[in-house]
């Protein structure tokens, strides 16, 4: 499947996204005290964060789509930056109504903003 610098810039964008949310996904779903300071004690604890597992896989399968199919690539990539953007954002708002999170909460605030502004800056350059 050949194809040129802009495309793969843009699908590139879209791996990384997938490479990152997929893992952090089944963290979440399955094992989030491991890696982060959560502590889920009732079923309904544990069905809210295996529904934000099945938010995050269904947005990577959309991605990965796009990766694979050129006519789902915009929405891939409109969809992505929504995403990581407003996970970005939600944090920044945390940050100044709750406090500074752990370290893995403050590197996945900087990433998120940073992946959806690079999908924002492909958007803009992607035909």
């Amino acid at each position: 499947m050949p194809f040129n610098k802009q495309e793969f810039i843009a699908k590139i964008h879209l791996l990384i996204s997938v490479s990152i949310v997929v893992p952090v996904s089944i963290f979440y779903g399955f094992q989030p005290e491991s890696q982060f300071d959560i502590h889920l004690n009732t079923v309904d604890e544990h069905n809210f964060f295996k529904a934000i597992m099945g938010l995050y896989l269904g947005f990577s399968a959309l991605w990965i789509l796009g990766v694979f199919k050129s006519e789902y690539l915009k929405i891939a990539l409109v969809s992505n930056c929504i995403f990581m953007l407003g996970l970005g954002f939600g944090r920044l708002i945390s940050y100044f109504l709750d406090g500074i999170p752990t370290f893995g909460y403050q590197f996945g605030t900087i990433a998120e903003l940073f992946l959806g502004c690079y999908g924002l800056w492909v958007l803009r350059n992607y035909n």
